[in-house]
């Protein structure tokens, strides 16, 4: 796999592979994620391609796949072709409003006995350049309440589909854009699950994909730590390296340490949220990866100092980390949920 593989490229190769239903439980999507087998994925994918084309995996696997598996024929095919690497799917969530607000959203699906029609905006979507398909939260009628969204299976190439790549330099490889659809007519089997499920499901869902991302997150720390190990014992100073200062060596394990803490609430916690869907757990891992990316990567970037600044060096990829602290739910919305259940995550710190 090139390390220039955008997320269409690596996401072909991981289904040829067979790797995509080995994250699954007995290869169902609908049985649930393996948290082993999909950090090993997380890492190897890290490993060889940019952040950008290793997104565009994490949202298929953890989130859009799964919610194929709740049903409708067409779901059913673009789940196979999916699994095969086939098929590219792009989870339309967010719309043109706060991405914290879901239920405020306002792409809307009517619905009558034979056909549907979609109308409405979608900003920043991972894989929006590169889809087949795109799954789409609609609102079926007016309102904030969880029962009035569900799920639509919206072909890429379907009337009234337009896409635009978002403007940014950032996350190459994840095919970001914005999707507008302009009254999509299809037929009635492109549901996705039960009308007024869409947010019930995604709440699940949502679970898996910050398991998935921290699972990324340690892959991620623990690459740029080994990296930025290696130049400072590289780097000459006085009469020795950059390494050998006590200083360095301190702020180097300071990051090390926080890396650990974050693997060992994943292994505290990645069962309850893959077999559970746990929502607190995937929130105190979501807040957890977010601080800790953030802290380590920064330490690296300056521990590497202007080579940091290089076209793909440690600055460049801080600067995408940003995305662990505001994609799949800002900082301090999960922060929140953990502050709710501040009750019984204390009772579960009691000897």
């Amino acid at each position: 796999m090139s390390a220039h593989a955008d997320g269409r490229q690596v996401w072909a190769a991981l289904g040829a592979a067979g790797r995509l239903t080995g994250v699954y439980r007995d290869g169902d999507p609908a049985a649930g994620v393996e948290p082993a087998a999909l950090g090993r994925l997380m890492a190897d994918v890290d490993a060889r391609v940019g952040i950008g084309s290793t997104l565009s995996v994490c949202v298929q696997i953890a989130t859009a796949v799964p919610l194929l598996a709740l049903g409708g024929q067409p779901a059913g095919r673009a789940l196979g072709q999916a699994l095969a690497g086939t098929s590219v799917i792009a989870l339309a969530a967010t719309d043109e409003g706060s991405g914290t607000d879901l239920a405020g959203l306002g792409t809307a699906v009517a619905i009558d006995d034979e056909s549907i029609t979609v109308t409405g905006t979608k900003r920043w979507i991972t894989n929006a350049t590169q889809a087949d398909h795109f799954l789409v939260l609609a609102r079926h009628r007016e309102g904030r309440h969880f029962t009035n969204f569900t799920w639509v299976l919206v072909p890429a190439k379907a009337a009234g589909v337009s896409v635009e790549a978002a403007d940014t330099a950032l996350f190459d490889g994840s095919g970001t854009g914005h999707v507008r659809l302009d009254h999509v007519r299809l037929s009635r089997e492109h549901l996705v699950g039960r009308v007024g499920r869409g947010m019930t499901s995604f709440a699940s869902h949502i679970a898996v994909e910050r398991l998935t991302g921290t699972l990324w997150a340690v892959a991620l720390c623990t690459r740029m730590l080994a990296q930025t190990k290696q130049r400072l014992e590289e780097r000459r100073f006085g009469d020795g390296t950059l390494w050998q200062l006590e200083s360095v060596q301190q702020r180097f394990a300071a990051c090390l340490v926080r890396t650990h803490q974050l693997r060992a609430l994943v292994d505290r916690l990645a069962d309850r949220v893959a077999r559970s869907y746990d929502t607190t757990a995937a929130a105190l891992l979501k807040a957890g990866a977010a601080l800790t990316v953030d802290g380590v990567l920064a330490e690296c970037a300056q521990l590497q100092g202007a080579e940091g600044f290089a076209g793909t060096g440690a600055q460049w990829t801080r600067a995408q980390a940003a995305l662990w602290g505001i994609g799949g739910g800002t900082t301090e919305v999960v922060l929140s949920t953990v502050a709710g259940a501040s009750d019984s995550l204390l009772a579960e710190l009691s000897p």
